[in-house]
């Protein structure tokens, strides 16, 4: 008779999970269009003959007719500017996501570039990537909480038709009016809490604050990216929350934590800051 030697697979803990999940977080905020990239936004806006040049890079950007999508550039050959693999030499359309497909843009060897367009879908922008920008190359590591049991949440997910919540950007002026696909409830030591989370992609992006912003976590708050299961059930682990883009570069205008989504207790689960090589802030709380 054969001995059959039998094989069992450990799981991760969470605490493994976390740290794997962390270490892919520090990895995406490094690339070359990391969130520690960004160097410049620009909306293009006004009349289609309307010139304007961009901060950092070269060539001549014009908006286009209503109703059209993009950007126009205008750029000679020795601009070096190259679009989707092709030198720029003339004008040329550059493109969004909202279209087809997105222009890949290049100004040098560590420069890029990315059209943006906003919700509405009639304005469009121009974002400048440098892989060797200050914040990127002074980037030490993302701080964090230990993995804490306490802020994983099972929570409910109702969708609501119509429903909408006034979220205010971090360089805007009042609020913009956000359409959410319905509510999170659950009850946590003996309170009610009703949350808006508005839709990115198949997932629901959770903005929040707590009391441990502008202290211990980033000021502005910080963002879970949650995803309801067919019943409604839904599992808010805190513990996956992540800085804001806006703590990385200041060129972001990241969404506020509306006021339903304000915790008066701390939330120590999660990311906390952006810290240099040397252990300090890597911006201001």
């Amino acid at each position: 008779m054969t001995d059959t030697a039998s094989t069992t697979t450990t799981q991760p803990t969470p605490e493994e999970r976390l740290a794997n999940f962390h270490r892919r977080r520090e990895e995406s905020v490094k690339q070359p269009q990391g969130s520690l990239a960004l160097v410049n936004t620009q909306w293009i806006t006004g009349a289609v003959d309307a010139a304007q040049t961009v901060w950092g890079v070269p060539g001549t950007y014009y908006p286009l007719p209503a109703g059209e999508k993009g950007i126009r550039l205008v750029a000679a050959a020795a601009d070096g500017i190259s679009v989707d693999g092709e030198v720029v030499d003339g004008e040329v359309t550059l493109f969004a996501r909202d279209a087809e497909k997105a222009s890949a843009i290049r100004f040098d060897d560590h420069t890029t570039g990315t059209v943006i367009v906003n919700e509405p879908g009639d304005q469009y922008g121009l974002r400048v990537w440098d892989s060797q920008a200050d914040d990127l190359l002074a980037f030490g590591s993302i701080d964090a909480y230990a993995y804490n049991p306490e802020w994983v949440i099972n929570a409910t997910f109702t969708p609501v038709e119509g429903l909408s919540v006034g979220f205010e950007h971090l360089k805007d002026e009042g609020e913009r009016d956000t359409a959410i696909p319905g509510e999170i409830t659950f009850r946590k030591d003996g309170v009610d809490y009703n949350l808006a989370a508005f839709k990115s992609g198949r997932a629901l992006q959770l903005v929040f604050g707590d009391s441990t912003n502008g202290d211990e976590s980033y000021s502005v708050g910080r963002f879970l990216f949650v995803a309801p299961s067919p019943d409604g059930t839904i599992t808010l682990d805190f513990n996956l929350a992540v800085l804001p883009p806006c703590a990385f570069s200041y060129q972001f205008n990241c969404p506020m934590p509306p006021k339903q989504n304000r915790f008066d207790v701390p939330i120590r689960a999660g990311e906390k800051q952006v810290l240099k090589a040397d252990g300090s802030p890597l911006h201001e709380f």
